[in-house]
């Protein structure tokens, strides 16, 4: 190797070093970044002379530094005081997208076409009401729609001020109230009730009631959208309830009729054997009540009072009241290749030809990984081995000059030869 020949090696390992301090200097500066995968550098040897060794072989007289990812490194999880942040322990990543232009007007942003995608999930609701990571990401995610369906588009995760309660399904319905008399024959009664679907829409429920001819103490209940749906209830002499369906029934235990069609099953409560506090009739004739209202067990008002987060990614709206109701629902998206993606800023990355197409998964799926709440991800920077490479690359660096300073010297002494 020439003279001249070894500057330019030595050249080439300043700037290899060069590069290696600036991976360092990277992971050593975010060591306390949520979601900051750390680098590290490879080192390959090129051959830029045609000339061969004594034994034949190409000699090697230039090195090259290059960055290698590690996106796949999972990061420790620590605990948050921040309750809307996510982290995750496997594969996956969070869709994020970004806004065009300025985020500080009142009217809703617009949003790039970029997917992006990131661990960081430290997460809260802006003034806007998206869910933003500290790097200004916007978090995407399946959103409950109008009808209460989640739509099957990835979509910014928007959470308006107030939040409107949707009523819960009902499941039961309760009647109480007397609906004939012990004295009289072939009376008929309705009685009707409000009752909401699994979205939270309102139906009007009726059930027909229908004294027998011959007994006034036999009655009918049927569904007033279909008559076969129905069961015979009868009554004690003091107007309580005696049984359904002719089951033999003890005093106190519950008694029920199964309603069955539209917009659900479900259970209607008559009240208990040998009382008159749900289902009864009245023994004096006259005082009983017309088309009484059924109750439901459906819980219809709630005032909204924040946000939650759910390991299986679901966004809950809290309520006074107790509840907590779906809004949005967060997928995870892996690679064949993680460490083929494409870094960006702000923890981010870009899907690459190298990392293969993105696949969205449910959390806790093909690999994609589960989430803890009120979490963070931390950075994979292990600060006490990049120091000690630090050190490593000072040195390595130093010795490069020396190769600089002695090939200066050997030319300077062949150049002294000639004078």
């Amino acid at each position: 190797m020439s003279i001249i020949n070894s500057l330019n090696t030595a050249v080439s390992g300043l700037n290899a070093q060069s590069h290696a301090f600036s991976d360092l200097s990277n992971n050593i500066a975010n060591s306390q970044t949520t979601g900051y995968k750390a680098t590290t550098t490879s080192f390959a040897d090129y051959v830029t002379s045609n000339d061969l060794a004594s034994d034949g072989q190409s000699l090697s007289d230039s090195v090259a530094a290059t960055t290698r990812q590690h996106t796949d490194t999972q990061g420790m999880v620590v605990s948050s005081t921040n309750t809307l942040s996510l982290a995750i322990s496997g594969n996956g990543f969070f869709n994020v997208v970004q806004p065009m232009g300025s985020t500080g007007s009142s009217t809703a942003p617009t949003f790039n076409n970029q997917q992006f995608y990131t661990r960081n999930g430290d997460f809260s609701k802006n003034n806007q009401g998206y869910l933003v990571n500290t790097s200004g990401y916007y978090l995407e995610g399946y959103q409950v729609g109008s009808t209460g369906a989640l739509s099957s588009t990835l979509a910014p995760i928007h959470i308006s001020d107030s939040v409107a309660f949707q009523p819960t399904k009902s499941t039961t319905m309760s009647l109480s109230a007397a609906i004939g008399s012990t004295t009289g024959t072939g009376q008929s009664n309705t009685s009707t009730a409000t009752a909401y679907d699994s979205q939270g829409n309102a139906q009007t429920v009726s059930l027909n009631w229908a004294q027998s001819s011959s007994d006034p103490l036999t009655w009918t209940v049927s569904n007033s959208a279909d008559a076969s749906n129905s069961a015979t209830v009868t009554f004690n002499s003091d107007g309580t309830l005696a049984s359904v369906n002719g089951a033999a029934q003890s005093t106190g235990s519950a008694a029920t009729f199964s309603y069955t069609g539209s917009p659900q099953d479900m259970t209607v409560s008559l009240g208990t054997i040998g009382s008159s506090s749900g289902v009864s009739l009245s023994t004096d004739g006259g005082s009983y009540s017309t088309n009484p209202t059924l109750t439901t067990n459906s819980v219809t008002s709630g005032t909204f009072t924040g946000l939650s987060m759910q390991t299986d990614g679901s966004v809950m709206a809290t309520f006074d009241n107790g509840l907590s109701q779906l809004l949005a629902k967060i997928p995870l998206t892996t690679f064949a290749d993680p460490n083929g993606l494409s870094a960006q800023n702000g923890q981010a990355y870009t899907a690459t030809a190298s990392s293969g197409a993105p696949v969205v998964n449910a959390v806790n799926t093909n690999g994609a990984g589960t989430l803890s709440t009120s979490s963070t991800e931390s950075s994979t920077t292990d600060l006490t081995s990049n120091l000690t490479k630090l050190i490593v690359a000072q040195q390595a660096y130093g010795a490069n000059t020396k190769i600089v300073t002695t090939a200066n010297q050997l030319l300077q002494t062949t150049l002294a030869m000639i004078q």
